[in-house]
């Protein structure tokens, strides 16, 4: 069995333009006298790679704590794309029934709404990209509202470097928070 962790470091990962900077403190110190060591940390909910849950776009939608975490571990494909995706790229592309779908493009595969409606109707379960969100620049609202609005979670900055496109096993189970919209999460996939 091979496990190939898909997680970027909270504390190292560039943080999405305007979300505050995660943040480690030191509070006790071994090396300077102290029982053990102890320390906090701030992060903002979308740090590094993390889950969104349906409350972060949809008023009324599932906070992270809400997620039926069968969605979060099962059969997995990885596939390599890059850029803006359309629903037509999604028909080509054909995604898992009752999958879930992860998107390598570099840090660059994202999705219209089109793309988002196309998955939606696929019934998959769970979609991920190893970009910073699953919306390009300019259009992030609607691909997020479409998917979270289906109740699909959206896995965001993905590390898939070391992942080949191909099938696996994905655990990525968020931390229980109540209320939050989004928690970050240790992803790691499976091959057997």
């Amino acid at each position: 069995m091979e496990l190939i962790d898909v997680t970027r470091e909270l504390f190292s990962s560039q943080p999405y333009p305007g979300d505050p900077v995660p943040r480690r403190d030191i509070v006790r110190r071994m090396d300077l006298g102290d029982a053990c060591n102890l320390s906090g940390f701030y992060a903002c909910c979308h740090s590094a790679t993390h889950l969104d849950a349906p409350l972060h776009f949809i008023p009324d939608g599932d906070s992270v704590d809400q997620i039926d975490l069968s969605l979060c571990i099962g059969p997995c494909t990885v596939i390599a794309a890059e850029g803006i995706l359309t629903g037509a790229d999604i028909d080509r592309l054909a995604p898992p029934q009752g999958g879930r779908l992860l998107l390598k493009g570099g840090g660059e595969a994202y999705l219209t709404q089109s793309a988002a409606f196309a998955l939606a109707q696929s019934g998959i379960v769970l979609i991920g990209t190893d970009a910073q969100s699953i919306g390009a620049p300019n259009d992030e609202e609607a691909p997020h509202k479409e998917l979270l609005g289906a109740g699909i979670p959206i896995l965001e900055g993905l590390n898939l470097t070391l992942a080949e496109p191909g099938g696996y096993r994905l655990i990525a189970f968020p931390l229980l928070m109540s209320g939050a919209e989004a928690s970050p999460v240790r992803a790691v996939l499976i091959r057997d």
